[in-house]
């Protein structure tokens, strides 16, 4: 095994801040690092992100998964023991924010299993968190490809499960060579394009959240109903 985690809408969306009747103070950012590990470049990637998200006005609530320890997914342990304290911690924190971010680590071009085993933990709970859930996702890795391949594959469970992922997803790569000493990154137009990928969602989950005009009809399944027991994500 191979990780390597290691009211207005801005005129510009790289530089939100400037615009001084531009706040999302109205929204709540989950930013989550996928990774817990001591030093970790998507620890690092996650903090910068919720700085950004403060940036633009809105809360960002911090965390990562060092934060909500749980065992791995038993299907036996949960119907005699129930969902764990941390997994039913991480649900109250996703609930209570309009959107998550993610900055997720690739473990052999793929999710780590200990964020995939807290997705499916999380997934356990009713109604389901993730279920109309803004969620942007982010990666940083000393690779090449800075841990692109791992995002697309989160982002199958978190869609499956109903969340909203943003289409443009923000990889960071040599993630190890990336910051400076005051843990912004270094090159400045990667910075300008993560601002502007922040800005950008921002806008979106305020639009989702304040302006909702229409009730949407989403299906995993044609044989999917509105009251479907079983994964009653269905809405009408």
């Amino acid at each position: 095994m191979n990780p390597t985690d290691t009211d207005h809408f801005p005129a510009d969306p790289a530089r939100p801040h400037e615009d001084a009747a531009f706040s999302h103070s109205s929204l709540r950012v989950l930013v989550l690092s996928g990774s817990s590990r001591t030093g970790s470049v998507n620890a690092r990637l996650a903090s910068l992100a919720a700085a950004q998200v403060a940036r633009a006005g809105a809360v960002a609530d911090a965390a990562t998964l060092a934060d909500f320890p749980m065992p791995l997914y038993d299907g036996d342990a949960e119907a005699d023991e129930g969902v764990p304290k941390g997994a039913l911690d991480l649900c109250e924190r996703i609930e209570a924010a309009q959107a998550l971010v993610i900055a997720s680590p690739e473990y052999n071009a793929s999710v780590p299993g200990a964020l995939k085993n807290a997705v499916d933990w999380v997934s356990r709970r009713r109604p389901q968190p993730f279920k109309d859930k803004q969620t942007l996702l982010l990666s940083a890795s000393p690779s090449m490809v800075g841990g692109n391949r791992g995002l697309w594959a989160l982002r199958v469970p978190l869609e499956h499960l109903g969340a909203r992922v943003y289409p443009d997803m923000f990889s960071l790569a040599n993630a190890h060579q990336a910051f400076s000493e005051n843990g912004a990154l270094a090159d400045r137009s990667l910075a300008e394009r993560l601002t502007s990928t922040i800005g950008a969602f921002l806008a979106l989950t305020e639009a989702d959240t304040r302006y909702l005009h229409l009730r949407h009809c989403w299906y995993e399944f044609l044989g999917d109903r509105t009251d479907a027991p079983v994964t009653a994500r269905a809405e009408d």
